[in-house]
């Protein structure tokens, strides 16, 4: 069995009196893509946001590699391996394709306040540095590197997905959380994100393990190693996709009858 990256203890949170997330427990596996499914309102997002440090949860602890990480801050989680993209699309609309994903290595600088005042030496070699591997190892690999002086909030909406998971993996991430990554997408932009994800995964290079909310039950069970179903906050099965899409209270969370995921009548 692989070694846990990342656990999730007994997870807990509530808005108002009502609970996005109800003693909530999952362990990820280095190395593997776990997909989140579940209805909307089921507690998918809160879920990431409570890994990633946007909410506090109120009961339970996340444990990044052996750390209990709890009481950090989003950017300190960010340092310490955890990248997120978000169900919308949280771009600087302004700015260009290359300045969003220079964004995401701000946390990797080590050139200090003065230093970098002063463009010669050990500041101007670390921006070619990490200029040189925006350029090779993600505008190359997300195949936009012929937008990438363009205008963010002038492109499709297809691009501006891959280049707000160009500016999650600038930050070298050890676990990338992806929040609906597919939403919005046309059939052959969904295959392209899905081949990106992928690669992220099994490639040496990148060897990212992935957190994955997704409604696209295609994808889920294409690329997912395991899956886990959350209904009204509370977990509901986990396991390999095939055993998950036919489990009873995850076909009636979804549909309410007995069909499968596609809609097919049992």
């Amino acid at each position: 069995m692989s070694e846990i990256q990342l656990k999730l203890d007994d997870l807990s949170i509530a808005f108002g009196g009502v609970a996005a997330l109800a003693g909530v427990s999952l362990e990820l596996r280095r190395g593997e893509i776990f997909s989140l499914i579940g209805p909307n309102g089921a507690g998918k997002t809160a879920l990431l946001n409570c890994v990633n440090g946007l909410y506090v949860p109120q009961r339970g602890r996340v444990v990044f590699e052996g750390q209990e990480i709890n009481s950090l801050r989003p950017s300190e989680r960010a340092r310490l391996g955890i990248a997120r993209t978000f169900q919308k699309i949280e771009l600087f609309s302004g700015m260009t394709v290359l300045d969003n994903i220079r964004l995401g290595r701000h946390l990797h600088l080590r050139t200090g306040l003065l230093t970098g005042m002063v463009y010669v030496g050990p500041a101007a070699r670390e921006e070619i540095e990490h200029r040189e591997f925006i350029e090779r190892e993600i505008l190359d690999f997300l195949e936009i590197q012929h937008i990438r002086h363009k205008v963010v909030g002038m492109l499709p909406y297809g691009l501006q997905k891959r280049v707000e998971l160009g500016r999650a993996l600038a930050l070298n991430p050890k676990v990338l959380l992806l929040d609906e990554p597919m939403a919005g997408l046309n059939l052959e932009e969904v295959e392209d994100m899905a081949r990106f994800i992928l690669d992220v995964n099994e490639e040496e290079r990148w060897a990212v393990t992935c957190l994955l909310v997704e409604h696209d039950m295609g994808v889920v069970m294409d690329i997912s190693h395991r899956v886990a179903a959350l209904n009204h906050g509370v977990k509901i099965a986990e396991g390999p996709p095939a055993v998950v899409q036919s489990h009873p209270e995850v076909i009636k969370a979804y549909l309410g009858e007995a069909r499968d995921l596609y809609g097919t009548r049992r």
